[in-house]
């Protein structure tokens, strides 16, 4: 089983990343499933506007949308800013609609019988707020998003330290990132025994 982890941090590498290192946490639980995890960090990448697959030459989406395809399992990972999701968490979300008109050889949305999940960070409140955002964006394109799939760090309303700063709230969001890759693995092994079908016409 292969996971793709979409870190949708606004800094560049080698700049260290927050919302990468505790989207680490759920990594390593996915691996611990057996599961071999693939990272991107779309801001390294030219991701261009538009809600097509392949946006033209120098276009780095259609690298991103193979390995989507060859995922059973994705996870979001944006930080917190003005309490909505990162503009790359957009951009990338943008470009995955495209996937809404793409079938397989039984009809199905490509996305279909793969699952999905989020990781948020931020030094303000808000966390809800960008999951049930992302969450609702996966869930349109065909994702299955099972309970409780997500993890989050935020240390209250207004300014205050990253994850990399403090180690406040990281116990409690590494368990509920490992009870997500959990729930994850297990309900891409149940759509895999039993696959969705194809929508009725």
């Amino acid at each position: 089983m292969r996971a793709l982890v979409i870190n949708c941090t606004l800094k560049p590498a080698p700049e260290p990343s927050n919302t990468q290192a505790l989207a680490d946490t759920v990594i390593s639980s996915l691996q611990g499933h057996g599961v071999t995890v693939d990272t991107v960090r779309a801001v390294d990448l030219d991701l261009r506007p538009g809600v097509e697959t392949d946006m033209g030459a120098g276009d780095d989406w259609p690298a991103v949308h193979d390995k989507l395809l060859a995922a059973e399992i994705l996870v979001i990972a944006s930080p917190t800013w003005l309490g909505r999701p990162s503009s790359v968490a957009q951009r990338v979300l943008e470009r995955m609609d495209a996937m809404l008109s793409e079938t397989d050889d039984e009809r199905r949305p490509v996305a279909y019988n793969r699952v999905a999940g989020v990781v948020v960070t931020g030094n303000e409140d808000g966390a809800h707020h960008v999951i049930s955002e992302i969450n609702g964006a996966l869930v349109d394109i065909g994702y299955t998003v099972p309970g409780q799939a997500w993890t989050y760090w935020h240390l209250g309303p207004g300014p205050g330290p990253d994850f990399l700063d403090d180690d406040r709230g990281h116990d409690w969001s590494v368990s509920t990132g490992r009870a997500m890759a959990s729930n994850l693995v297990h309900a891409a092994r149940a759509l895999a025994a039993l696959p969705l079908p194809a929508p009725p016409s």
